[in-house]
């Protein structure tokens, strides 16, 4: 298992970091939500690295990558710039790519911007900023209600209800956490109390800020995106619920969606070994 840390430059000079996990198959550059969280979080992919070569960048300002002198990089669409130099750094002409979450938002930005660049696309539990399309109170509230039988629901849903009224504290933030996961258990407790820790949040309140998206323009874009792409969604994820995953897949006619059964917003720590086959098998399909 190689578990190495090299870096490159960015764009700007800045000092960029990524890991390489995994010894066997073609590289797949992998780009962490939060937003502006390191790579940490995602581990191995649910042992997707027995499969792929993982290049798990970590983005600027977080985990082992430079601060840059230039605050406003930190925003989503200068972060393809960054993409673009791993990809040259690591001397691709072409080369597939997988996100997660905010993450996303930078790859189909780069998708759109690089239409050939991009051999296969994997959008994990996406964020749709990029795209324009939003989820519902009712939807969110919908898909909270699919976890009732939970011993911490009441709690958690009595919580989420002063979010989406506007009458948020800091504790009911904390207190809708189990929905993010499929089971609320000791190894998902503590990966979401390491979030925290690695998460740049300076930065990331810079990610979305004015400009940061183009809805119109990433659409247009994406017509002339003619990879494969696949979305995964956890059938009970809060963040990223299916039906707005469904809604989004429907922007990129031919891509494939998998809703993975009682997975949350990190579907490979819910069921590793379901997530990490879906994902290889896609990567492994021969072009149509």
């Amino acid at each position: 298992m190689i578990d190495a840390m090299p870096t490159f430059a960015a764009f700007d000079g800045t000092e960029l970091a990524y890991h390489l996990h995994g010894e066997r198959g073609p590289l797949l550059v992998c780009v962490p939500g939060g937003p502006m969280q390191d790579s940490v979080y995602l581990g191995d992919l649910g042992g997707l690295a027995a499969e792929r070569r993982l290049v798990m960048l970590d983005p600027r300002g977080t985990g082992a990558s430079g601060i840059p002198s230039d605050l406003s990089t930190y925003r989503c669409d200068r972060l393809v710039d960054d993409i673009e130099a791993l990809r040259e750094h690591l001397e691709l002409e072409q080369f597939d790519l997988l996100a997660h979450s905010a993450g996303t938002n930078v790859a189909v930005a780069h998708a759109a911007r690089h239409p050939d660049r991009i051999g296969r696309l994997v959008l994990i539990a996406p964020s749709a900023s990029a795209v324009g399309l939003i989820v519902t109170t009712d939807v969110r509230l919908d898909t909270a209600r699919l976890r009732a039988d939970e011993p911490w629901f009441d709690a958690s849903f009595a919580a989420l209800q002063s979010i989406v009224a506007g009458e948020a504290t800091d504790d009911s933030w904390s207190a809708i956490d189990p929905f993010y996961y499929g089971r609320w258990d000791a190894a998902a407790q503590a990966h979401r109390d390491a979030d925290d820790r690695h998460r740049n949040d300076e930065a990331a309140a810079v990610f979305g800020a004015d400009g940061a998206f183009d809805p119109e323009g990433t659409r247009a874009g994406l017509a002339g995106f003619s990879a494969p792409v696949l979305f995964v969604a956890g059938a009970v994820d809060l963040n990223s619920p299916p039906p707005m995953v469904v809604e989004y897949a429907a922007l990129l006619p031919g891509a494939e969606l998998t809703v993975q059964p009682g997975a949350g917003h990190f579907p490979w720590l819910d069921d590793a070994e379901q997530f990490a086959s879906t994902v290889a098998s896609f990567l492994a399909e021969p072009v149509r």
